[in-house]
């Protein structure tokens, strides 16, 4: 016979686990009782009744598909994964309605604001942009909270459009917020907001967790009288002493970086009983479609999918790191012709970020080997003013080659650096490598990203540094890096317990999606209470924290 083998649990030897599980399925309840969804539904998908399947699954006849069975495929494996996947569904489909129940500030106005800031703009909107606008016009038209999830590559113009959705409220006479994860990243959009809005006499405020004292004190009263008509910051927003007038709209940058609480704390700005603020959240971590569909149930989403013209694709190269000489040779000329450079060091473990030596070292030794080039050095372990005055500096020139960890993942704009090296690139992930690159080719010259790598190279490392050769596509990055990784690290969920199913697997279950999406459908319409049983069996209490 075949013996089932489960995870090691402490002080539990297997055969007592195996004992305990085989009581447990001695004292399963009768089909009728077990099954959730009615009879028929599931008929035409082929699968197994619950009670049978959960069996299956712990005591396989001996003429079970055990290949099927390894790989997760078997029919047993796929029903639980079916009714897995529909209550993780159906609960943000819960959540969504629940919001959608409250009311929202309609933002329908003549758009003259729209109008002007358009017409201010030293460049012509993509089509994909004013697709994705109109998109999130309409939305915000309405008198229930727009739930809106914008993606698009480094560099597809997000912030342009957010900034053009904002004129929107402010034209209402309502304010804005708008929250980034970093200081860097909040403080490149305030940039950005004040050089657009300042003409058109709209009023941005800066609040992070270093404005303080009386300079803190005099925003505070700004965002409270309405003064302060867009405001953007970290999480320094969203504390219990920042009131809003009248917030119309939340807007949040690389949403999974956030805490689940904060961002229920900033939507609970505007709630001031009556109505709750709309959201946008923008993302430049491209979404398999896959997990837009089950892990953003409860957001429309939108794809900026064309990149400002003028921009050169980056040319990517993977080097041995044999080859560092040349590569270091090369860097000299680049600095010489006036080109800026990233250096990215990869730490070998999260410890590292706390000490600073790998960048360190790499920091001295390039200014060893390279006289004449000026370096700078970025890593965690710098006060966020020092990281941001070399960043700044590198940003004006004056800082030639910057080596850096990957906190620079999301980092400032610098059109003018055009090489970008990542020094053992076979320890990251796709998503990571992927932005990385796409700090450079941000201006018009030819940008390149070399991928420095050690030997030996696992098979999934080598098929990594493939994808990042053969395409530049955010989207195909990022189908490839669900494939490879799973959801959980894609989604940067570990903390938040969001992709952490149990018997489902998104890459593998995907062509189950539209089945669980009909089947959520016709349950929420014909038996709303069988839903709350299916949530409650999978998922219980933890729905409460996913309700950002």
């Amino acid at each position: 016979s075949l013996d089932p083998v489960y995870p090691a649990v402490e002080g539990v030897g297997p055969a007592t686990m195996r004992k305990f599980i085989g009581l447990a399925l001695d004292r399963l309840p009768e089909e009728s009782t077990l099954e959730l969804l009615p009879a028929g539904w599931l008929s035409g998908l082929g699968l197994p009744s619950l009670r049978s399947a959960l069996l299956t699954v712990h005591r396989p006849p001996p003429d079970a598909d055990l290949a099927a069975l390894a790989a997760g495929r078997h029919p047993a494996q796929r029903r639980l994964a079916i009714e897995e996947l529909l209550a993780h569904h159906l609960s943000l489909r819960r959540q969504r309605m629940a919001l959608q129940a409250h009311h929202a500030p309609s933002l329908r106005g003549q758009g003259a604001l729209v109008a002007q800031l358009r017409d201010s703009l030293p460049f012509q909107l993509t089509g994909a942009q004013q697709r994705v606008f109109e998109q999130i016009r309409k939305d915000l038209a309405k008198a229930h909270p727009m739930l809106r999830l914008v993606q698009g590559d480094v560099g597809s113009g997000k912030t342009v459009v957010a900034a053009l959705a904002a004129m929107l409220a402010v034209e209402r006479g309502k304010q804005v917020a708008l929250a980034a994860p970093t200081e860097l990243l909040a403080e490149q959009h305030m940039n950005n907001l004040r050089a657009w809005l300042a003409p058109l006499g709209v009023r941005t405020a800066w609040l992070a967790g270093k404005v303080t004292g009386k300079a803190r004190a005099k925003v505070l009263a700004e965002v409270a009288s309405g003064e302060a008509q867009v405001v953007v910051g970290t999480h320094a927003l969203m504390q219990d002493s920042v009131v809003f007038k009248d917030l119309a709209l939340a807007i949040v940058d690389e949403q999974h970086r956030f805490g689940v609480h904060q961002r229920l704390a900033l939507r609970d700005k505007g709630a001031d009983g009556r109505s709750v603020p709309h959201q946008l959240v923008m993302t430049a971590t491209p979404i398999p479609r896959t997990l837009a569909m089950s892990e953003y149930a409860d957001l429309d989403v939108s794809a900026i999918d064309e990149l400002p013209p003028g921009r050169t694709p980056v040319q990517t190269v993977a080097l041995n790191n044999d080859r560092r000489p040349e590569l270091i040779e090369r860097i000299a000329v680049a600095c010489r012709e006036g080109q800026q450079v990233y250096w990215v060091c990869t730490l070998i473990e999260e410890s590292e970020e706390l000490d600073a030596t790998p960048a360190q070292a790499t920091f001295e030794s390039l200014q060893a080997l390279l006289p004449g080039v000026r370096v700078g050095l970025v890593h965690g372990r710098l006060k966020a003013a020092e990281k941001l005055a070399t960043m700044l500096a590198f940003k004006a020139g004056q800082i030639d080659l910057l080596v850096a960890t990957t906190v620079i993942e999301v980092g400032v704009d610098v059109p003018n650096a055009s090489l970008m090296v990542i020094e053992n690139a076979e320890r990251l992930g796709l998503a990571q490598l992927h932005q990385l690159r796409g700090r450079v080719g941000r201006g018009s010259a030819v940008s390149r990203c070399m991928l420095l790598y050690q030997t030996p190279l696992s098979a999934m490392a080598r098929e990594r540094l493939q994808t990042m050769r053969e395409t530049n596509d955010g989207f195909v990055i990022a189908e490839k890096d669900l494939e490879l990784r799973g959801p959980g690290e894609l989604l940067g969920t570990r903390q938040t317990g969001l992709a952490g199913f149990r018997i489902a697997d998104l890459a593998r279950d995907a062509n189950l999606l539209p089945d669980v999406h009909a089947l959520a459908e016709r349950l929420l319409q014909e038996q709303p209470g069988l839903a709350d049983r299916v949530v409650d069996r999978w998922i219980g209490t933890a729905v409460r924290y996913a309700s950002a």
